[in-house]
């Protein structure tokens, strides 16, 4: 996670679940009909009081880079630049501006990454210009950097006691940490906000694969999809298009930020990530009716290593593990219905301190939340989830009905689907917390027509 004060874009109808906060960063809002540009820039900085203009000098920094090398023409002479901006300390960054012929400023340019300790050698420090850096993240500084080929380096940093000092403030917000949306606010005020930059504390639910697109006038380029999350929206969709962000997004590493605000974040990601929680989100799903692939459990394993991204599919298997006949906390579970976090049934009020019904009276909905075993002559998938609607369309009772049965009932509905042949529709997600590398959540789940199984089965034999 880093603090960025770049500016990024993201379509308004904004893997492996990290839930990882994501703070500080600038995001310029567009409508969805619109196409996103993001551009997320990190920061490094000297204190104003150092700064005179002109001069040359030198200064170790956080570095992270914005956007890409561009071609100017001056004079019949094609000239090169791109900018980042630095930050040596808690309050204070600045953004550089680097200037020179191809060869100097693509090595430039990929000599270093966003997050990069660099010590910037004879920099110019120059007064900002309201036009030139209209479209630069927003600084403490009156001040900007140039760096010129003649004079100047921008070279990683070798002393290790600096990179440790440094380091750090990676996770320090460049904005006040108060200072942000929360996407609940995007969702309702999005067309008010078209065009604005705004801040975002969000928590990272997947990261999609980058694309490769090519445009009309045969420029390559890239984009990636990352789904965010907060205690107020389930799944809000961030487009990046930018090389750079592309990069620091699949290196995220999921911890907790350095303030108040995205510490209760993280520990409500951390919360709903471990609880299963956030599998259970139908926005993105597709029809039940429309997932027709078949699967052996092995082929959903092996499928699941080859292929990142979330999947959808059918298997005719056994459930061999349903443990209706354990304590009832065990099977339903009661959940605060503001922000899904998981509740006892007699609490007043909710225990989430982001919960936005936290000052009003608890409202909680109860549903079933079982782990059930799939398996089938090719593998077992362990501790699928089972949960609401689904469970009780496969259990043929409701929370209510179920909780008045006896012992002896409970025992005789649990034998009606274990270790019988079942019709089962599953959603496969990556999972870096599990040994399988895999999460699975059921979709549906019945009793299997014997006919239908053969005619499925051995299709799926034949591939073998």
């Amino acid at each position: 996670m880093s603090r960025a004060t770049g500016r990024s874009s993201a379509p308004l109808s904004v893997r492996n679940s990290m839930g990882s906060p994501w703070t500080g960063s600038q995001f310029k809002v567009h409508p969805t009909s619109r196409k996103p540009e993001t551009n997320l820039s990190v920061c490094s900085p000297i204190h104003a009081s150092e700064l005179s203009w002109p001069r040359w000098s030198k200064l170790c920094a956080n570095a992270l880079k914005d956007g890409t090398p561009l071609a100017w023409m001056d004079s019949e002479v094609e000239r090169f630049t791109f900018g980042f901006t630095i930050r040596d300390s808690p309050d204070f960054f600045i953004n550089v501006s680097a200037w020179g012929n191809q060869g100097y400023i693509n090595s430039l340019a990929d000599n270093f990454r966003i997050g990069d300790c660099v010590t910037v050698e004879n920099p110019l420090v120059s007064s900002k210009d309201p036009e030139k850096d209209k479209f630069c993240p927003a600084t403490p500084s009156h001040y900007r950097l140039l760096v010129v080929e003649p004079h100047s380096q921008v070279l990683l940093c070798t002393d290790t006691d600096t990179v440790d000092g440094l380091l750090p403030l990676m996770h320090l917000p460049a904005k006040d940490s108060v200072d942000f949306y929360s996407l609940g606010d995007i969702m309702a005020n999005g067309q008010k906000l078209d065009g604005a930059v705004i801040n975002i504390l969000a928590a990272v639910k997947t990261i999609g694969e980058p694309k490769q697109f090519t445009t009309s006038d045969g420029r390559r380029g890239q984009r990636m999809e990352v789904k965010l999350f907060d205690d107020s929206v389930s799944s809000f969709p961030l487009v990046c298009w930018d090389k750079e962000s592309i990069q620091l997004l699949q290196t995220l590493i999921p911890r907790e930020a350095d303030s108040r605000e995205a510490s209760l974040l993280f520990s409500y990601a951390k919360q709903m990530s471990e609880s299963g929680a956030l599998d259970h989100d139908e926005a993105d799903d597709p029809a039940v009716d429309s997932i027709t692939d078949v699967y052996t459990v092995n082929q959903l394993k092996l499928k699941a290593k080859e292929q990142p991204d979330t999947f959808f599919g059918l298997t005719y298997s056994f459930i061999s593990k349903l443990d209706l006949d354990s304590s009832i906390s065990k099977v339903i579970k009661t959940r605060c219905c503001k922000c899904k976090f998981q509740a006892a049934a007699d609490m007043r009020s909710c225990s989430n301190q982001l919960c936005p019904g936290r000052e009003q009276p608890f409202s909680g909905s109860t549903a079933f939340d079982l782990l059930v075993d799939v398996t089938d002559h090719t593998g077992t998938l362990q501790a699928c989830s089972l949960r609401g609607a689904a469970a009780e369309q496969t259990l043929g009772c409701s929370t209510d009905e179920f909780i008045r049965l006896s012992d002896d009932q409970r025992t005789a509905l649990k034998w009606k689907l274990l270790l019988e042949r079942c019709k089962i529709c599953l959603k496969i997600l990556p999972s870096a917390r599990r040994k399988s590398g895999i999460r699975t959540v059921i979709l549906t789940c019945s009793l299997a027509d014997p006919g239908e199984v053969k005619q499925h089965m051995s299709a799926v034999l034949q591939q073998l």
